[in-house]
């Protein structure tokens, strides 16, 4: 007999777009499914409505985490996405909302105690404000920093370095100088073919040829019988070796030494002189 876990291990997301979609209702701006995942796009006002709604009626009691996202080219270039849990149906939602720079959101901090340092961190790294938060402020980044680091438009090597000057004992904040320009790197491999123009390709621009040239008659490769004749002659000299000036006869001309009398493993034969020993 199968037993149905209050928690499964996995939880499918059959019906829940569409509940959730209805109990929302006009706070609800999009609804869809992606990579698994429901995602609810709603007022940027009535998110505290919209989080309460979530969290009493339909179970979602935790809030995971809180993420911004940058957009540029949007006229409200940053969303803000609430990553929500049901500990009862094991189940994960994400809402999000849309605002731009000047525009704050409501803060979820009377719903969520850590809701203050996730909307610090969303802050602190994308400028977006947060309405109610009595404690909006960096989180993650030095005293003094200028800008929101995770913005597209904010520079690679930002606006200021610090550094501890051995002669004043202290840290001290300057202009960023860079040692050498910022070098972009596109990683296209130009065996592969990249899409521009790479050192010595302009030599491979060269008009075809009208009229190749071809060797059909023998005189136009240079050989023939005069070459022939030349290169037998060539090689008939150079066969024969050329002695060098004062150079020592060949040791082949020399008469062979003659044997050796006695046999080898006689000794004394073949140590002593003649005569025997003196």
């Amino acid at each position: 007999m199968a037993v149905l876990h209050s928690a499964p291990r996995i939880t499918s997301n059959e019906g829940v777009k569409a509940a959730l979609s209805a109990a929302l209702g006009d706070m609800l701006l999009e609804a869809h499914e992606e990579y698994g995942e429901i995602l609810f796009t709603v007022q940027r006002d009535r998110i505290e409505d919209v989080l309460r709604l979530l969290r009493d009626d339909h179970e979602y009691q935790q809030l995971m985490e809180m993420a911004g996202v940058d957009y540029p080219q949007r006229a409200e270039r940053f969303e803000v996405v609430y990553m929500l849990l049901s500990l009862t149906k094991n189940h994960r939602i994400m809402v999000k909302v849309t605002t731009d720079e000047a525009t704050p959101v409501p803060t979820v901090t009377t719903l969520w105690p850590n809701a203050g340092w996730l909307e610090r961190e969303v802050f602190d790294m994308y400028g977006v404000l947060f309405a109610g938060n009595t404690d909006l402020r960096r989180i993650l980044t030095d005293y003094g920093f200028e800008g929101h680091p995770f913005r597209k438009d904010f520079p690679l090597t930002g606006y200021t370095e610090l550094r501890y000057s051995e002669e004043e004992k202290r840290v001290v904040y300057e202009p960023v100088e860079l040692t050498q320009e910022l070098r972009q790197f596109d990683f296209m491999s130009p065996w592969e073919g990249a899409e521009y123009v790479l050192p010595g390709d302009e030599k491979a621009d060269v008009p075809p040829v009208n009229e190749p040239k071809v060797t059909e008659k023998t005189s136009d490769t240079g050989a023939g019988k005069a070459a022939n004749k030349a290169a037998a002659k060539r090689s008939k000299k150079d066969s024969v070796p050329i002695a060098e000036p004062d150079a020592p006869e060949p040791t082949e001309d020399r008469p062979d030494r003659k044997p050796r009398k006695g046999k080898a493993k006689d000794t004394k034969a073949a140590t002593e002189p003649k005569g025997g020993k003196k």
